[in-house]
């Protein structure tokens, strides 16, 4: 596999990044683990992006996953690590301001692609998104991270990913499968269990913002999420794009990550930049 070449600098492309993710933005991200930015894709990229998940949910890939029961009225979907066939999903993370958006919150001076996911949820989808933090699932150390949340439907309040503030701080939380919460990643009592955050919401800083098509979430991957289920008159078609910084290091695991890069800690020793042609250097020398 040929890595792709890096996307050209475009001033353009800069000073919108710059706009969306001000100097007070990345003190909030620094703050939080969690951010909205308001108008980070253009219409025309929405429109890009639009296409791209419907291509994806027409014919997903291997990797897809249903995460809804089969009593559920609507119907969840996710699937992961598209962005080599999918034109559209590739137009936007190479074509957009993301990568630049992603070094300015991170404080990196490189950014890499790390991979993309599509999560849909279709009218009436009852199913939640428990609470969670991503890092955990995932085969990489370092805290220089950012995914961003991108739907192109409109999401009301009550519908959108929720943040608990300033848990990408750590500790590190045991990662659970989302229907039967089992340890299928560290071993039983190898992490802390995650609290019980509904039951403690007063005590909390909980952060989630309603968004219409263009608007994004950028959040730290320890960050503690979760998202509930849609109304019956919407759907909520996301897209979400995940980069990595200067201190990103390979953290090859015993077990099947999710996603899953098979072969790669052949490839890649533990500890190691996540230089590979799947994680292609989007930014370098940033300011």
């Amino acid at each position: 596999m040929s890595p792709l070449p890096r996307p050209a600098p475009d001033p353009r492309r800069s000073a919108h990044a710059f706009r969306v993710a001000d100097d007070a933005t990345v003190e909030a991200f620094a703050r939080d683990g969690a951010v909205c930015l308001r108008g980070l894709l253009t219409p025309e990229e929405v429109d890009t992006l639009r296409h791209g998940i419907d291509a994806n949910l027409a014919a997903p890939s291997p990797r897809a996953i249903v995460a809804s029961r089969p009593d559920d009225p609507g119907f969840f979907i996710e699937d992961f690590c598209n962005w080599q066939g999918n034109r559209d999903y590739r137009r936007v993370i190479f074509e957009s301001a993301l990568a630049e958006t992603a070094a300015r919150l991170m404080r990196s001076r490189s950014v890499r692609l790390y991979h993309d996911h599509m999560l849909t949820k279709e009218p009436g989808t009852r199913q939640p998104t428990p609470w969670h933090q991503d890092q955990p699932y995932y085969n990489v150390d370092g805290r220089q991270n950012v995914s961003f949340w991108i739907p192109v439907d409109p999401v009301r309040r009550h519908s959108t990913l929720e943040f608990v503030a300033g848990t990408h701080l750590g500790p590190w939380l045991m990662p659970r499968t989302f229907m039967t919460n089992e340890a299928r990643w560290f071993p039983e009592g190898s992490l802390a269990e995650l609290p019980d955050i509904d039951a403690t919401r007063a005590s909390r800083s909980i952060l989630g913002w309603a968004l219409e098509p263009g608007d994004a979430i950028a959040f730290q991957m320890l960050a503690l999420h979760a998202s509930a289920g849609v109304d019956g008159d919407r759907r909520r078609r996301v897209f979400s794009v995940r980069f990595l910084g200067d201190d990103a290091r390979h953290a090859p695991r015993s077990w099947k990550t999710s996603p899953d890069f098979p072969g790669l800690a052949d490839q890649l020793p533990a500890g190691a930049v996540m230089d590979h042609p799947l994680f292609p250097l989007m930014v370098e020398h940033a300011p």
